[in-house]
């Protein structure tokens, strides 16, 4: 049986891909689960130190599913989407390691969501994206409504969103919707050069970091203060620590654990 979800591990980077080329990756429940499952796998396993989100075939991944059978379903779509979607983007949140989308193709509705629930997007030059949820009727879902604003701006986020408009990768460069574009033949290299370098990171120091920006994007400054207090006491506790500082003392690369 063909795994809707394939996972592979190199470099200390474990990589989950989408695996529903056929159908531009389109998700179901079984995606969805599959993909939560990896994340969390990724949390437990203390050998990984970066994870890649990417999809098999020609798209990363075009969103919901669409079929006659949804019309006709019985869940709510709130349901399905607080018991299925939201639990990936709150895994990929609060995952204490670096997360990088590998965009190599169409990345639309709730695809593009997962895309930017990503710490970091890398993105073919053929890549395209699309907020897409008006176009049949619906309002932006999977995280959308949070990050898109904060990667491009309200004013921008509002005109995609409405609109339905498609972003090519210069596009999406330029607004900052993505981190870095490359040339399609060389994104799987781009991407694992990437991951490998933030894999070789000091694991616990990159993790904390990841959790004061996502909590000081919306909060006080006074409490931002107070969670850097704390979490540079939590990572100057750690082996990396010394051993940055060491390896700055010693004019040469800092060998970092992960721990």
């Amino acid at each position: 049986m063909t795994e809707v979800i394939e996972r592979e591990m190199r470099d200390s980077v474990f990589y989950l891909w989408i695996n529903r080329p056929e159908v531009l990756n389109a998700i179901n429940p079984e995606v969805l689960e599959a993909l939560r499952a990896g994340l969390l796998a990724a949390r437990d396993d203390a050998k990984v130190r970066a994870v890649v989100i990417s999809g098999r075939g020609r798209g990363f991944c075009s969103g919901q599913e669409l079929n006659p059978a949804i019309l006709q379903s019985s869940v709510q779509v709130r349901d399905m989407v607080l018991e299925m979607y939201n639990p990936v983007i709150e895994a990929m949140k609060n995952l204490q390691k670096p997360i990088i989308a590998s965009v190599n193709g169409v990345a639309a509705g709730a695809g593009l969501s997962l895309a930017m629930a990503a710490d970091l997007r890398i993105a073919s030059d053929q890549a395209n994206f699309s907020v897409a949820f008006s176009k049949i009727g619906l309002a932006p879902d999977s995280g959308a409504s949070y990050y898109l604003p904060r990667l491009v701006g309200l004013s921008k986020a509002i005109e995609w969103a409405f609109l339905g408009t498609g972003i090519d990768a210069a596009t999406a460069l330029q607004t900052g919707l993505v981190n870095f574009v490359v040339t399609a033949d060389k994104l799987a290299q781009a991407t694992h050069e990437l991951a490998v370098r933030l894999a070789n990171g000091p694991t616990v120091a990159l993790g904390l970091t990841k959790r004061a920006l996502y909590e000081g994007v919306s909060g006080a400054l006074t409490d931002a203060l107070e969670r850097e207090a704390l979490y540079q006491q939590l990572a100057s506790e750690t082996q990396d620590f010394k051993e940055g500082v060491m390896a700055f003392q010693q004019k040469r690369s800092p060998s970092y654990q992960g721990h």
